[in-house]
């Protein structure tokens, strides 16, 4: 029999989720999330031989040795153009993002982290590469840890305080990164729609979870418009929002620019953009405010039962 170290909890905050008395009484914290990885991802350039094909326009084909020349303009498509083309969406309106950002792929693109710089937008590490952390060995993902540090702190100019693998951690990622240290919070969770808190090693550790449901990855699932994406995420805004009434929760938006930064996708974002500025008790923010709030308001209590 296996026994997975990595305890599981099928209660969470149950019936009875706590506020998290969000700044100025916002009925839901909306967090914004580009994810930068066109530069890292398993290429022949970089020693997997093949060219990866996920969540792009050639998802769901097999992904054979050797080149395939379309799916390396596809992700190309996202830093040379879609990245630009969300940026703007979001900075002609004011709003803050959070950047998850794999770092040989901001490495290989100094324009764009010039542009991060200027935009105020936090950093949450993304990895070294876009890889699955979970085929690594532990010393292996150690090293990989290390080096996304190291890479961002000099390609941003800050070392990054929060961190999300590639779908999906492995059962070793949590503990590494509080042997790293530095690290505020991670997001390698899907399951709830607040923060917690965990232990790990006997250290308490905060985790912010986010979604793959609210995410423009379901482009590569089945969603073939963005008329219906965007009623997707309106509908999820709209519940939230009418919850928060008396449950304040928080609503993570994962976008991927060689998805969303296609024109008729980025005209669903617009829409939605547009359409959630309507309502001034909702607090859009980075990722590492909602941790830092999360930290200051709900700090770790003393005990804790479970460890990851």
């Amino acid at each position: 029999m296996i026994v997975n170290h990595l305890q599981r909890d099928f209660v969470g905050y149950g019936r009875n989720p706590p506020d998290p008395k969000w700044p100025g009484g916002a009925r839901l914290a909306l967090n914004f999330v580009l994810n930068y990885e066109e530069g890292s991802e398993p290429s022949v350039h970089d020693g997997e031989g093949l060219t990866e094909t996920w969540f792009t326009e050639s998802h769901g084909l097999a992904n054979l040795e050797g080149r395939d020349l379309a799916a390396e303009g596809l992700f190309e498509y996202g830093s040379r153009v879609g990245f630009w083309r969300v940026m703007r969406l979001l900075q002609e309106r004011s709003l803050p993002a959070t950047i998850f950002g794999c770092a040989l792929a901001l490495q290989r693109n100094p324009e764009a982290c010039d542009a991060i710089r200027a935009s105020g937008f936090d950093v949450c590490s993304h990895g070294w590469r876009w890889i699955q952390h979970y085929r690594l060995s532990q010393d292996e993902e150690r090293e990989h840890i290390r080096r996304a540090v190291e890479s961002l702190t000099h390609s941003i100019g800050e070392r990054p305080q929060g961190w999300y693998c590639r779908y999906a951690p492995s059962v070793h990622t949590r503990q590494l990164l509080v042997e790293e240290g530095g690290f505020l919070y991670d997001s390698d969770y899907y399951g709830d729609e607040l923060p917690f808190w965990t232990r790990v090693d006997g250290q308490p550790h905060l985790v912010v979870p986010y979604s793959l449901t609210n995410n423009d990855g379901q482009f590569a699932a089945g969603v073939s418009t963005g008329n219906d994406w965007y009623g997707f995420l309106k509908d999820a805004f709209d519940m939230l929002y009418k919850e928060g009434r008396t449950q304040p929760k928080m609503m993570s938006v994962g976008l991927h620019m060689r998805l969303v930064g296609h024109p008729a996708r980025a005209a669903a974002l617009e829409r939605f953009l547009d359409y959630i500025r309507q309502f001034p008790d909702v607090w859009v923010t980075r990722r590492i405010d909602i941790a830092r709030h999360w930290r200051h308001v709900h700090p770790a209590p003393a005990t804790q039962g479970a460890e990851s």
